[in-house]
């Protein structure tokens, strides 16, 4: 398997997802790249909730 097949198949279920479930995983991988950027090392748990919660009204 070469390194393109491999990264296509790592990112199969996410690009084959509904909008609305690539819109939470794109919006917690945000959250999680920020605050790793700022090196925020509390839980995330509180948040992730709040954006599911959002995108299942």
């Amino acid at each position: 398997m070469t390194n393109e097949t491999n990264i296509d198949y790592v990112q199969e279920p996410i690009s084959s997802a509904p909008p609305e479930v690539r819109q939470i995983i794109d919006r917690v991988w945000q959250l999680e790249k920020s605050r790793l950027d700022k090196k925020i090392n509390s839980h995330i748990n509180d948040d992730i909730l709040a954006i599911v919660k959002e995108a299942v009204k």
